[in-house]
């Protein structure tokens, strides 16, 4: 007989996490995970389905009534959107700015799409001339971009998107993932077709269930590949000419059934999961998206006041900069992620690696969501200047917390 392995209780440390996310969760969150189970058609829990929808049409300033939660981590809803829209041989536009780009790209070629990239240097964003040059050109079934990207910290414009995509009959996908609530998004004003998150980010909830919303333009194409499997299909149900979607989970047909009055029974809903995001959307909407979307600038704007009052170098552009994640270029002569590990074991904070190009070059710092408050920021900066001194960088004493403080005091805080 084996020996059993049997190990204690889960006792987590405590950390700050202040990189690019996840980020801590709001502890009302947490307690509204802590919320019994109810069965998937139990009437109580349809109506949080359904408040749950009423919710995040508010959280994307639309009116679609496709706004739902796929299950999984963000990029689940990606895949449902991609999979359930694209068919072999759809051309596909991707304006790469970052990994998440190069992310959205293997995702539309493994549903068989025909992919034009276009790119630009990381620390950079695109102007709406070059996409729509591009789309004018490429003429695609679905143009797909980030607004935020993490790996970059650098934040891409829509405000033209939608509308070039409608010029040239294109559907517009934004993954909204490292930005929804972080900075303005407004899905309807901006004529977005399709837009998709995540909780880990600004919304301050765990990973693992993923916002979406879309038009009618998306539902339709959608119904004409509307399938049902067997064995919960409704008597007489007559399937559309449209090939059928590959993937049974993220079947976005099905999943319209699951969250409407059909309540077609497409699986087992992650309840734990729902309440978290019902939990978010309501903290977010009970502080009102214009101080949150505030609350993000004036941290961004002192996490860079802070930094450089250190005598570092913020990476990007700094017009484009995300507001809720910086990049920073680590000093000269230093071990980037040694330093990183000494934050975590001196100060218990977590800042983040990088990526392509970027790996060690640049650190960057998160400041999202629960984590985005005037004392995290200070202790960040403190905690860095301290292990800047034990890696021999020579620093201005106080000199970052000092700057983000003025930035904070000159505004009332």
């Amino acid at each position: 007989m084996s020996v059993k392995e049997i190990f204690e209780e889960l006792n987590p440390p405590q950390r700050l996490i202040m990189g690019p996310g996840p980020v801590n969760v709001d502890p009302r969150v947490l307690n509204a995970m802590s919320m019994p189970l109810l069965g998937q058609f139990d009437p109580a829990f349809t109506e949080y389905m359904n408040e749950t929808m009423v919710l995040y049409r508010q959280i994307f300033q639309t009116k679609n009534r496709w706004t739902i939660l796929i299950d999984g981590t963000a990029r689940s809803a990606i895949e449902t959107f991609m999979v359930s829209v694209l068919e072999p041989g759809d051309k596909v536009l991707v304006p790469v700015f970052g990994r998440f780009g190069h992310l959205l790209t293997e995702i539309a070629e493994r549903c068989g799409a025909d992919v034009e990239v276009i790119e630009v240097e990381w620390g950079v964003v695109f102007d709406p001339q070059q996409i729509e040059d591009a789309v004018k050109r490429v003429r695609p079934k679905v143009v797909a971009l980030c607004q935020g990207d993490t790996s970059t910290t650098m934040a891409q414009p829509l405000e033209e998107i939608g509308e070039i995509c409608s010029r040239y009959d294109a559907i517009s996908f934004v993954d909204a993932t490292a930005s929804l609530v972080g900075m303005d998004l407004p899905v309807d004003k901006w004529k977005l077709d399709c837009v998709s998150a995540g909780l880990q980010k600004c919304l301050a909830g765990p990973p693992g269930i993923a916002p979406i919303t879309f038009n009618d333009k998306v539902a339709e194409i959608v119904n004409r590949r509307k399938h049902i499997e067997k064995g919960i299909r409704p008597e007489g149900f007559v399937a559309a000419k449209g090939s059928m979607v590959a993937s049974n989970y993220f079947d976005l047909g099905m999943l319209m059934d699951y969250w409407s009055d059909t309540r077609l029974n497409h699986h087992t809903e992650a309840t734990s999961m729902l309440y978290a995001a019902r939990e978010c959307a309501r903290i977010v909407l009970k502080e009102g998206l214009i101080d949150i979307f505030d609350r993000h600038s004036l941290a961004s704007r002192a996490m860079i006041a802070g930094l450089e009052g250190l005598g570092l170098k913020v990476f990007g552009d700094k017009k484009y900069k995300m507001p809720n994640a910086t990049g920073v270029y680590i000093p000269d002569h230093i071990d980037g992620e040694a330093a990183r590990a000494q934050m975590l074991h001196d100060f218990g904070i977590e800042i983040g690696t990088s990526f392509g190009p970027l790996h060690g070059k640049i650190w960057r710092i998160g400041a999202m969501g629960y984590n985005c408050r005037k004392h995290n920021i200070l202790t960040c900066l403190a905690a860095l200047e301290a292990t800047l001194r034990q890696n021999n960088v020579s620093v201005p004493a106080g000199g970052g917390v000092d700057a983000a403080l003025k930035e904070f005091r000159a505004n009332g805080q």
